[in-house]
C-alpha cells in the first residue's frame, strides 16, 4: 500500500498505540479523589505536559477536545462571547478549513461583519492585507498555518505581531492542524491567543485535539457539566486517546527539523516527476509546507484517476477530506480554473513517506495515463 492522503489523516504510530492501550489499562476517573483516578489524572497531565513543551508554554494553557474542530468552535465562539456584544468585527481569509470558516459564518448571521482576506495573483495571503483590516471595533482575527489543500504558509506570525502591536485587546486564533509537528510552532513567536490542535493528524488517535489558550484570556465555556479543563471543557477526559496524543507528540518532538528537511527532499522528488511526466502540473509552488501539494493530471477528472489509483493500492486525495468530492471553493481562492479543479490531487506526506512510495504514485499515474487515454 502506498498512502499519501495523510492530510486527511495518518497512521497512528506504535508510540501513540501504546499509549492507549496504558490509558485503557488505567481506567480510573481523572475527577477520582480515589488512587485509580490519581493514576488516570497523572496520564493526562503527562500528555498536557508533553504538548505544552512541544509548544514552549504553559501545561495550563493547554485544554483537551475531541479535536480540532471543537478547538475551533470553542476559540471563534468562546471569542464572540467574550466580545462580540461590544465589538462587530471579525477579520479571517477566504482558505480557512471548515472548522474555522463554518463558525464564521454563523457569526455572521448573527450579525457580525466579517472581513475575508484573499489571496494575491500570486496565491499570496498578505500580512497587511490581514493587519489593515483590523480596525477599534474588531474582536477576532482567525487566520490558518498551513493551508490543507495547498500547502500554503500564511504570514500568521508577522500579521498577529502587528495586530497586538496597534490592537492589543483584539483576540487571534490560529488553526495549527497541517502546521504542527511538521513546522517548527512556538507560541511566543506565532502571536496567536488561541492555537487548535490535532491528534490524529499526526500519528496520533482520532477523537482528540486541544486548544491553546493564552494564560491572562479568559473565555466562556461552551460545555457545561462536571467542570474538567478547569471548567472550560466539561466531559469526563478520554484518557486513552489523551495518552495517545501525549505520546505522538513526544515521539515526534524531538526531531521536527530532521523531518521537514527530509520532506523538502521528497518534495522536490514529486516536483521533479511531475516535470519528467509532461502532463502533470503543480498548482501551488509558493512558500508552502513541504508535507502537502496540489498536482493537476491534464485529462484525467480527479474521481476516475483517485479510483484507478485505489485499485493498485495507492490512496491519495482529491481535495479536502471534509469536501467529499465537492468542487474546492478553497483552490478557487488560488485561482485554480474549474477544468484544473476537476483534475487535481492533493499528495500529503508521514514520517513514513519515501522515495519509492512517490515514485509509485507516478507508475500508478502514467498507467492511468495510457489506458485511461485509450479508452476515450
Amino acid at each position: 500500500m502506498i498512502y499519501l492522503d495523510n492530510a486527511a489523516t495518518t497512521k497512528p504510530c506504535e508510540a501513540a498505540k501504546a499509549g492507549v492501550m496504558k490509558g485503557l489499562e488505567v481506567f480510573g476517573n481523572p475527577s477520582s479523589l480515589h488512587r485509580c483516578g490519581l493514576d488516570a489524572e497523572l496520564l493526562v497531565t503527562d500528555a498536557r505536559t508533553a504538548i505544552a513543551e512541544s509548544l514552549g508554554c504553559l501545561a495550563e494553557e493547554i485544554f483537551f477536545t475531541s479535536g480540532a474542530t471543537e478547538s475551533s468552535n470553542t476559540a471563534i465562539f468562546g471569542a464572540y462571547k467574550s466580545q462580540g456584544k461590544r465589538k462587530h468585527r471579525v477579520v479571517t481569509t477566504t482558505i480557512e478549513h471548515p472548522a474555522t470558516a463554518r463558525p464564521i459564518d454563523e457569526l455572521e448571521r448573527l450579525g457580525c461583519e466579517v472581513i475575508r482576506i484573499s489571496p494575491d495573483e500570486n496565491g499570496v495571503i498578505s500580512a497587511e492585507a490581514v493587519a489593515d483590516a483590523v480596525n477599534e471595533d474588531t474582536f477576532l482575527v482567525s487566520m490558518m498555518l498551513v493551508n490543507n489543500e495547498t500547502g500554503a504558509i500564511l504570514p500568521v506570525s508577522k500579521a498577529f505581531n502587528a495586530i497586538h502591536r496597534r490592537f492589543p485587546k483584539v483576540i487571534t486564533h490560529c488553526d495549527c492542524v497541517q502546521g504542527y509537528m511538521k513546522l517548527p510552532i512556538k507560541t511566543k513567536t506565532l502571536g496567536a491567543d488561541l492555537i487548535s490542535l490535532s491528534a490524529h493528524k499526526i500519528c496520533g488517535p482520532k477523537g482528540t485535539g486541544a486548544l491553546f489558550i493564552r494564560k491572562g484570556l479568559h473565555l466562556p465555556s461552551l460545555l457545561m457539566g462536571g467542570g474538567q479543563e478547569k471548567n472550560m471543557r466539561s466531559g469526563t477526559e478520554s484518557v486513552p486517546l489523551i495518552c495517545g496524543f501525549g505520546e505522538a507528540v513526544k515521539h515526534y518532538s524531538q526531531n521536527i527539523a530532521e523531518r521537514l528537511e527530509s520532506a523538502k527532499k521528497l518534495e522536490a522528488l514529486l516536483f521533479e516527476l511531475c516535470e519528467k511526466n509532461g502532463g502533470i502540473g503543480v498548482n501551488f509552488r509558493g512558500e508552502k509546507s513541504p508535507y502537502v501539494t496540489s498536482i493537476t493530471v491534464d485529462g484525467l477528472k480527479s474521481e476516475v484517476l483517485l479510483h484507478y489509483l485505489e485499485k493498485r493500492g495507492i490512496f491519495v486525495s482529491s481535495g479536502s477530506a471534509c469536501s467529499k468530492g465537492k468542487k474546492s471553493g478553497v483552490l478557487a481562492e488560488f485561482r485554480i480554473p474549474v477544468q484544473v479543479m476537476d483534475t487535481t490531487l492533493r499528495i500529503s506526506f508521514s514520517p513514513d513517506t519515501t522515495e519509492e512510495d512517490l515514485r509509485g504514485l507516478m507508475e500508478g499515474i502514467s498507467a492511468a495515463q495510457n489506458e485511461l487515454a485509450r479508452l476515450k
